[in-house]
């Protein structure tokens, strides 16, 4: 009983000690400043090429990652920034209720009081249309301001 209770905690401990996470280190060498984005997040990246990619981040073995099953090799990453949901889904609520809310305004105010009170649906328009482009407040990471980017694992 003995024998078997300590080779099932050996084989735990091992299980645990070799699961390392991989993560992207992006470093700042003049500010000393030091980003970690973990595997499966969320991210928006930019390629030397000009493409621009958004989904969930994949970091293979070697200098490359998957992001919607492309391989991008990370010397081709110009600029990296988090793309989380719940800040996408925030920012397009507010935007959306913000446009009803000036839009129901104009109109009422437009039907009621006077008829130049109408362009307030021009401004409402806008931040609808604006919420439709998903705005993403985080920082972004770019090759230019001496950030770079290297896989890692996660300490």
């Amino acid at each position: 009983m003995r024998k078997s209770l300590l080779i099932v905690l050996c084989s735990l401990s091992v299980t645990l000690i070799s699961a390392q996470d991989q993560v992207i280190r992006i470093s700042n060498d003049s500010s000393d400043k030091e980003v970690i984005i973990k595997d499966n997040r969320r991210v928006k990246i930019k390629t030397s090429h000009g493409q621009k990619i958004a989904g969930r981040l994949g970091i293979q073995q070697g200098d490359s990652i998957m992001i919607d099953e492309k391989r991008i090799a990370i010397a081709d990453i110009q600029e990296i920034k988090r793309n989380l949901l719940r800040t996408s889904i925030f920012s397009s609520g507010f935007f959306i209720y913000a446009g009803a809310l000036t839009i129901g305004i104009g109109v009422i105010g437009g039907v009621l009081v006077d008829s130049t009170v109408f362009l307030a649906a021009i401004p409402g328009a806008g931040l609808i249309y604006t919420s439709s482009k998903s705005p993403n407040f985080h920082r972004k990471y770019k090759r230019d301001k001496n950030w770079t980017f290297e896989p890692a694992v996660a300490p």
